[in-house]
């Protein structure tokens, strides 16, 4: 296989280079199609040009899940076949795509990682929850873990050969570049495959695809679901609830599937990466645990599609809020995101908790939309001095007010 000249390089992968000199099996989750494949053949590439012995698996291709089922045996001699097992002192850098097709792929990793220094593997998987159930115990200590989210703004712009650095006070031309730049990010969603296409009716199609084949399919795999009609209204009543307190009784209520039945779909679709419960922050945990979370999907186009059939031409504001989400969990962590309310409704969309400090942020549409007493109330309450209002219209009052590329 010849170098793969135009795939574009992601952000994550400085982070996974750090790791291609340790011992660790390198580990990329993700929901599919973000780009996982890709993300290992960038770094396969950069190896070859350095000299390093390289070798790819796409499990995707039943012959090699024969070879590496049948035991780590087989797996060295098909390595020694394609003349891929350098001598020990020199590592050979082994990409599999997919690992979840394998029967065991805990044991084979670890006998692997064991046994066999001279051999660094770097893997991926489509679904967390397939590789979880998986994954024995037996790695704990083996594996550095990537979660892999489709494109980040910044991404997109880099996708899109935009001039983009961070942080720096643009002009007034630029500004308005970048605003509708981000329209468009907001509302086709940051798949590359979507990014890259041109065509608004290809990209509906596109994703209907993914819809399809993966969401639908995998879930409905992972899941065993017998009825395929209430699981898609299912999901479609979520789509357009994104941004907004879940209610699982009332969703009982609304799709006729029982309370744990919904309890378990939903978990599989915040393993599978369609979307993310966010839970209501509070300084006391108990008060934590009987609070409806939030529920956000992580990608605004596949969200329009399932709720609204079609891509549109304007942002709606959950579609917006939901766009923010993404952003904050690309940049920061998806665990750090939580939101806060009251007893007496005062609502922050987002609380940003990174070790000990907290940053309420409001996502609005406009500036102009921006009440500031619920944010006046919880920063007095715990005595902060910042906050961020994230907008793409009106102009910014103070440092406060962000476009969403500052966020």
């Amino acid at each position: 296989m010849g170098l793969h000249k135009d795939i574009l390089k992601r952000d994550i992968v400085n982070e996974i280079r750090k790791y291609l000199r340790t011992d660790d099996i390198i580990v990329l989750h993700g929901a599919r199609q973000v780009g996982k494949t890709s993300i290992l053949y960038y770094i396969e590439d950069e190896l070859k040009n350095r000299g390093d012995t390289t070798h790819f698996i796409d499990l995707e291709d039943s012959r090699f899940v024969r070879i590496l089922d049948a035991g780590v045996g087989e797996f060295i001699k098909h390595l020694k076949e394609e003349g891929k097992l350098p001598g020990s002192k020199k590592k050979a850098y082994v990409f599999i795509d997919e690992i979840q097709y394998l029967a065991n792929p805990s044991s084979f990793l670890k006998l692997v990682a064991d046994h066999h220094k001279n051999i660094k593997l770097v893997v991926s998987g489509s679904s967390s929850f397939a590789i979880k159930t998986k994954f024995k115990d037996s790695l704990v200590g083996r594996t550095v873990n990537f979660e892999i989210f489709n494109l980040s703004f910044k991404e997109f712009l880099q996708f899109r050969k935009y001039h983009f650095e961070e942080g720096m006070a643009y002009t007034a031309k630029k500004i308005e570049e970048l605003k509708a730049l981000f329209k468009e990010y907001i509302l086709y969603g940051g798949y590359p495959k979507i990014v890259l296409t041109a065509e608004v009716s290809m990209k509906e199609k596109y994703l209907q695809q993914i819809i399809d084949t993966y969401v639908k399919k995998d879930i409905r795999d992972l899941a065993d679901i017998k009825d395929i009609d209430k699981f898609n209204k299912l999901i479609e009543t979520l789509a357009s609830q994104s941004g907004q307190q879940l209610n699982i009784a009332e969703l009982s209520g609304t799709t006729k599937i029982a309370k744990p039945t919904i309890e378990k779909y939903l978990f599989i679709m915040e393993n599978t990466y369609i979307l993310k419960l966010v839970r209501p922050f509070s300084r006391n945990i108990r008060s934590e645990l009987f609070k409806l979370p939030k529920i956000y999907f992580y990608d605004t186009g596949l969200m329009q599609m399932l709720w609204l059939k079609g891509l549109q031409k304007e942002i709606i504001g959950n579609v917006f809020e939901t766009g923010i989400f993404s952003e904050l969990i690309k940049k920061y962590d998806k665990d750090s995101v939580f939101y806060w309310r009251t007893k007496d409704k005062k609502e922050i969309d987002f609380i940003l908790r990174i070790k000990n400090s907290m940053l309420p942020i409001e996502a609005k549409l406009n500036f102009e939309q921006f009440n500031p007493s619920a944010i006046q109330y919880f920063n007095s309450h715990y005595s902060i001095d910042r906050y961020k209002v994230v907008s793409l219209k009106g102009k910014p009052k103070n440092k406060f007010y962000v476009y969403p590329w500052d966020v």
